[in-house]
């Protein structure tokens, strides 16, 4: 069946040497490390922190992470196998092509746009308004008709700090892995100050209960759309915190470890993607599993889980000035301002270059596919990819969108935890310079946790996430399945009657 075609990895990698269709390789193992904690070290510690400790985890907000941290884990696994085997620009929608046939890689092609526009928006979105409370009271200050799409005409700030992101990334990787070092160490540095500080501030007593007993869901809050579908599909009484507050907890953190994910994606751009790829995604995730752990028990301890408010994009800073230190408040507020910059440029690399994976398989349209002459970067549909996140960022109110994003990240892991699987067992005579160990197990785990996590989402998410997955499916069968590379070249194998 045509739906069920698969490209060979071989035909893969040889379409990478396409003149017209080239990237250029110039990353190495620290670039693609930076990378990933460049993009995974942003919203997660910066933003969801607060709300996710005063509204399901309490103190055990670091469990949150760590369940987190275990199944994306178990995905990087798969991840590192597949993409040092197939060091192909499109992450899971090349991985998914390979071994799981051309429907299933379209489906995943179309959530991963979904996951980095959408993703992307919102960080250009939270960067603006880390900036507005930073400018805010000085002769700076963001106009209200320029401040938000809620509260005034548009965005501007947003707008603005996508199409900067878009014009870096058109100007080449190389130059915005630059940029991204020297974030990152700003960002890592202001990480590493509010640990260092923080631990004086800590009052022990705030971490008891460590997980807060569960306690019903207040009144009014109880429908499906609002509740973890797993709640209604089980028909379990809706409650918040005790163990099933930290699971709900962890699969709204899981936004954070999205990286390794973005990482893959830049496969065909690494220098030796066989070595690098899999450092790149396996340090990037130990690294920040750590960061994450250490902050989030450094906001519950300077500041009672209780006395969060679930809907302040400062936590960190609100924390530290709660405990009279008002200068931490204003170097959190700059890191996080840089450090959103950073996360929404690396989504939207993310975005473009599964676009630009699927341009040139045919299923978009393959002049999305062009390669900058000069920079030898996909210059069409990053430009189109940032007018697109700018408008977003601009005009709409992302706040429940927000879990798309996850949806859209933990369905991509069961797919390529499923397909290393597959590859394995049909073409186990590929070189694979890394090989996950216990393939079956780590897998199957993954697979099991990763769904779980997904059960943990809002009714109102999946709804969207199944929407958008429709509309997908029309797409493919009205354009992509005809125009589809793979399916000319097979019909012109065929013998004429």
């Amino acid at each position: 069946m045509d739906l069920a075609r698969t490209k060979s990895i071989e035909q893969s990698i040889a379409d990478t040497d396409d003149p017209d269709h080239r990237l250029r390789k110039d990353l190495g193992a620290l670039d693609l490390i930076v990378f990933g904690v460049g993009v995974i070290v942003g919203a997660g510690i910066f933003v969801l922190t607060g709300t996710v400790a005063a509204s399901n985890s309490g103190p055990a907000l670091a469990l949150s992470f760590l369940i987190a941290a275990v199944a994306c884990g178990l995905a990087a696994l798969c991840y590192a196998e597949f993409a040092s085997t197939v060091p192909v620009a499109g992450s899971a929608y090349t991985f998914s092509y390979a071994t799981l046939g051309e429907l299933v890689a379209w489906i995943i092609g179309w959530d991963l746009v979904l996951e980095f526009t959408i993703g992307s928006a919102a960080l250009s979105v939270s960067f603006s308004g880390y900036l507005q409370e930073l400018l805010a009271g000085t002769p700076f200050e963001v106009p209200t008709q320029l401040s938000s799409a809620a509260d005034g005409f548009i965005d501007l700030p947003a707008v603005v700090i996508a199409l900067l992101v878009m014009g870096l990334l058109v100007r080449g990787t190389k130059l915005s892995s630059r940029v991204n070092q020297v974030v990152v160490a700003i960002k890592l540095l202001v990480v590493a100050t509010v640990i260092v500080v923080g631990i004086a501030y800590v009052v022990p007593s705030n971490w008891v209960p460590f997980i807060p007993e569960s306690q019903p869901v207040p009144e009014g809050e109880g429908g499906f759309r609002d509740l973890p579908l797993i709640t209604s599909l089980l028909g379990i009484e809706p409650a918040v915190f005790g163990v099933g507050g930290v699971v709900a907890g962890a699969a709204i953190v899981f936004f954070a470890f999205i990286g390794f994910d973005v990482v893959a994606t830049t496969a065909e751009e690494a220098r030796n993607p066989q070595r690098d790829v899999p450092i790149g995604i396996l340090g990037s995730l130990v690294v920040v599993t750590l960061l994450y752990a250490a902050v989030s028990l450094i906001v519950t301890g300077i500041q009672s889980y209780d006395e969060i408010d679930p809907d302040d994009a400062a936590p960190l800073a609100t924390a530290f000035s709660a405990a009279g230190v008002d200068w931490m408040g204003d170097l959190i507020s700059v890191g996080a301002c840089i450090g959103l910059v950073v996360v929404a440029m690396i989504l939207m690399l993310g975005q473009s270059r599964v676009a630009f994976a699927m341009g040139r398989d045919g299923l978009l349209p393959r002049w999305l596919a062009r390669v900058h002459p000069t920079y030898r970067t996909p210059y069409r549909v990053t430009l189109i990819t940032g007018v697109v996140v700018a408008t977003i960022a601009g005009f709409v109110d992302l706040t429940t969108l927000a879990n798309l994003v996850n949806i859209g990240t933990l369905f991509a892991f069961v797919l390529v935890s499923i397909g290393v699987v597959v590859l394995r067992r049909t073409r186990p005579d590929l070189p694979r310079s890394f090989r996950t160990p216990l393939v079956t197990v780590v897998a199957t785990l993954s697979v099991l946790m990763c769904v779980y996590l997904m059960l943990n989402l809002t009714g109102e998410t999946w709804e969207r996430f199944l929407i958008w997955m429709a509309i997908g499916i029309v797409v493919y069968f009205s354009y992509g399945r005809r125009h589809s590379r793979l399916r000319a070249q097979e019909e012109a194998r065929q013998p004429v009657d």
